[in-house]
């Protein structure tokens, strides 16, 4: 696999080594010794799985305190649009973002480090998409920042008359109101 630095410290695009023959294909998603090489440790706990349709927005969420997560997302089946924003007030690049498109052609990884709010955007019909967590998900700790903040200057590229997200996603505060990290 090949650990691509992004232009925001500890945030990763991985790409795997994919073998192709007339059977199909066969690629290692995620070994932990390779993994910690690049990265560094990260003790993931669970792995989650979701199914969403075309313009399907999920984020862009975090988890507060003791309960922040590290993930590691991918897209088994379809086509996403996924988004990684610098929380972390303290930071130089607090709220910039890395977007990265992730399907089940390129196979590509993302790795978002503790102190992130995440999300994605489904741009086919439909969409598989799978992560590790490195804690458990808390209801207590569940925070988000507005999707179309225009402070974060994330060029979504549908019209956002096409965005279908839940009503907690649509209540959440811009990031200058978010309750961020230190």
């Amino acid at each position: 696999m090949e650990y691509k630095k992004t232009s925001i410290e500890g945030v990763y695009v991985i790409e795997p080594r994919v073998f192709n023959d007339a059977r199909g294909y066969f690629f290692e998603a995620w070994k932990k010794e390779e993994f910690e090489a690049h990265v560094g440790h990260v003790e993931f706990i669970q792995d989650n799985e979701s199914k969403s349709s075309f313009g399907v927005l999920r984020g862009l969420h975090f988890q507060k305190g003791d309960y922040s997560q590290a993930k590691l997302v991918r897209v088994i089946k379809g086509k996403v649009l996924d988004v990684a924003v610098d929380i972390r007030r303290s930071s130089a690049t607090f709220g910039q973002h890395v977007m990265v498109e992730l399907s089940d052609e390129n196979k590509r990884q993302f790795f978002i480090p503790r102190g992130f709010a995440h999300g994605f955007l489904v741009l086919s019909d439909e969409a598989v998409f799978t992560y590790k967590v490195d804690n458990v998900y808390a209801p207590q700790a569940e925070a988000g920042i507005c999707w179309n903040d225009p402070a974060l200057g994330i060029d979504w590229p549908i019209d956002a008359a096409q965005v279908l997200t839940s009503e907690k996603d649509l209540k959440l505060p811009l990031l200058k109101d978010a309750e961020c990290f230190a």
